[in-house]
């Protein structure tokens, strides 16, 4: 996959309660859906983007292939954090290469949470996204939001992007995580057997706690009842790393479903 290096801002800002669409492009379309406030005192938003036909966007393990977005939410007022809610994604393959992502839109909720929970929330920062097809085009959103307290009408998009979230393993019928981890020449190796219901064909997304461990595209199979994942890890700066089962993720997608699975049993 060739990469073009074209940087492309959209600027995306609102001061009232109704959605306004980013300047489109041609491959993309973006706007913040301004939410509602919970009851709890967060404030529940989403971005909204739309790609044009045969275009993707990228989850947040996207896979070698893919490009991992960035969010960053410096700028903001009254924002303690941001927790991005993950629809489920799907995978793509391109040249023998594997992607995990979105097409041709995706909505992704925003659970911000506020250091005053009556107080309006400025919102602002900068969302980097890849965008690929058969090159891949960087976008660049600069996101400035207000998001008044007094908004407590659920906005039924993004209630509907919340709903369509990875099951846990305990709602997925998951009865066992047995992880055997190895030496490799450059690193470790990890096979996790998981004993769960299964339907078709899955992939599996395995992550780490440490965002400087470089995990390989699992080799996944299914055998009496159980799915097996076989991948490699190594430290991006080549140095040795100590791996905590308890802070492996490990991701089932299939039958256009997803399984979020947290840690090993053993």
């Amino acid at each position: 996959m060739h990469a073009l290096r074209l940087a492309l801002t959209v600027l995306v800002a609102f001061a009232c309660a109704s959605p306004l669409a980013a300047q489109d492009t041609p491959i993309l379309k973006a706007e913040l859906r301004p939410g509602w406030r919970m009851a709890g005192g967060d404030h529940m938003a989403a971005l909204h983007l739309t790609l044009a036909p045969g275009w993707k966007t990228y989850w947040r393990a996207p896979g070698d292939a893919g490009i991992p977005p960035l969010f960053d939410w410096a700028g903001s007022r009254n924002v303690q954090s941001v927790a991005i809610s993950w629809p489920t994604p799907r995978v793509f393959y391109q040249s023998g290469m594997r992607s995990v992502g979105y097409s041709p839109e995706v909505v992704l909720p925003l659970r911000i949470a506020a250091g005053s929970p009556g107080a309006d929330i400025r919102l602002r920062g900068t969302v980097d996204l890849g965008v690929c097809k058969d090159i891949c085009v960087p976008q660049s959103l600069a996101l400035d939001a207000v998001l008044p307290a007094a908004t407590t009408r659920v906005d039924p998009l993004i209630a509907a992007a919340m709903a369509d979230r990875p099951f846990s393993a305990a709602e997925a019928g998951v009865r066992s995580v047995k992880c055997s981890i190895g030496q490799s020449k450059d690193g470790m190796t990890l096979r996790a057997e998981i004993d769960m219901p299964t339907r078709g064909q899955v992939h599996t997304v395995v992550e780490t706690a440490n965002p400087q461990v470089w995990v390989a595209e699992p080799v996944t199979s299914q055998a009496e009842g159980r799915i097996v994942t076989e991948t490699r890890l190594a430290h991006m700066d080549g140095r040795a790393f100590a791996l905590d089962r308890s802070g492996l993720r490990i991701t089932v997608l299939g039958d256009g479903q997803a399984v979020d699975i947290h840690g090993c049993d053993r």
